[in-house]
């Protein structure tokens, strides 16, 4: 009796074929994420933003030796799926009591800042010539939270990997700046500790660069800062669907170039109003903090590993002048808010 023999192939779940086919690419960028993360840990430089060192590094790799076929369904997973969960995670950040403690005139502060720098940024960012997607993608990024927003909302805008990394690149220059030069303004601009802390947190780009600016002045500089800073977190998600059923939603003709809904910004949100309804204990929020890091920082390594330093340079100056221009807007707005709100 002969038996027909079963090829290898038909004793693979589907599950199981797709990790196989994911893990080569997976380890790839989870092991320049954990490399980013040990480097910040070993030099004690908390600033030192992990997703930062990941699109450097995969950006150097990339650059030397692009990466090989088999390793693209692992960077797609990392770019499509792993980036998503990690902003999910972010919700966890805040809760919307510590929202509210700002006050009416503290969430005015942060919420007419975003909008007036996203919409100045995106007017002079066509005056300048510069690609709508990345000035999109610059505004983003300056008006928000730095390098979270950029890929967030590239969700609904949509553009190039080299895009991606322009604006990463303007808004880590900027808000680098903005961490090292406030402090030196406070005293200069006769400021309040609260008033120094809402500016900051109203106005420089990442949070562990606002965290640097604000607690070197005193633990209620620090908090306010804190806060403020979170809170334009919390708009990341009414700015991403904005912009996915607005300026960047494609006509009605091009349903398959549209961008889908970025249901992750939900999920974001949930978590937001889940950690404010419920005690989450310290140490596991600070975990997930950790994984939400780290699948950020995956997510940057992938963008990088696909990044190319020439089609970079083809851009030119003019996205870094237009992230020069927010940067000097979000800061003059700010201020100018935070004085008429009276703090």
């Amino acid at each position: 009796m002969l038996v027909r023999p079963h090829t290898l192939e038909s004793h693979h779940h589907p599950i199981l074929t797709t990790v196989a086919h994911i893990l080569p690419g997976l380890a790839l960028t989870g092991g320049i994420a954990a490399a980013a993360l040990a480097f910040r840990a070993w030099t004690g430089i908390q600033t030192l933003s992990p997703l930062i060192l990941s699109i450097v590094i995969g950006m150097v790799i990339g650059n030397i030796r692009r990466p090989h076929g088999v390793l693209h369904p692992g960077l797609s997973f990392s770019l499509k799926r792993l980036l998503r969960i990690g902003i999910i995670l972010l919700g966890l950040q805040i809760t919307l009591p510590q929202l509210l403690s700002l006050g009416l005139p503290g969430v005015a502060v942060v919420t007419l800042t975003l909008a007036a720098t996203f919409v100045s940024t995106m007017f002079v960012g066509r005056l300048l010539g510069v690609d709508r997607r990345l000035t999109g993608l610059i505004a983003a990024g300056t008006s928000v939270c730095g390098a979270s927003a950029v890929i967030a909302a590239n969700a609904a805008i949509r553009g190039r990997q080299e895009d991606v990394a322009y604006a990463v690149a303007c808004v880590t220059i900027f808000g680098s700046i903005s961490m090292l030069l406030f402090p030196l303004l406070m005293v200069p601009l006769h400021l309040s500790a609260v008033a120094y802390g809402v500016w900051s947190g109203a106005t420089i780009h990442e949070v562990a660069q606002v965290v640097a600016a604000t607690f070197q002045s005193g633990e209620v500089a620090g908090q306010f800062g804190t806060i403020a800073k979170l809170a334009r977190v919390v708009l990341l998600a009414p700015l991403v669907m904005t912009l996915a059923l607005t300026l960047f939603r494609a006509p009605s003709a091009n349903k398959a170039d549209r961008a889908p809904f970025p249901w992750f910004v939900i999920g974001f949100l949930a978590l937001v109003v889940l950690n404010s309804l419920i005690h989450i204990p310290a140490s596991l929020t600070q975990d997930l903090n950790l994984v939400g890091t780290f699948l950020l920082s995956c997510g940057l390594a992938a963008m990088g590993l696909q990044t190319h330093v020439k089609q970079l340079a083809v851009e030119g100056l003019r996205p870094l002048a237009l992230g020069a221009f927010g940067w000097v807007f979000i800061s003059v707005f700010g201020f100018m808010m935070v004085k008429l709100a009276g703090f």
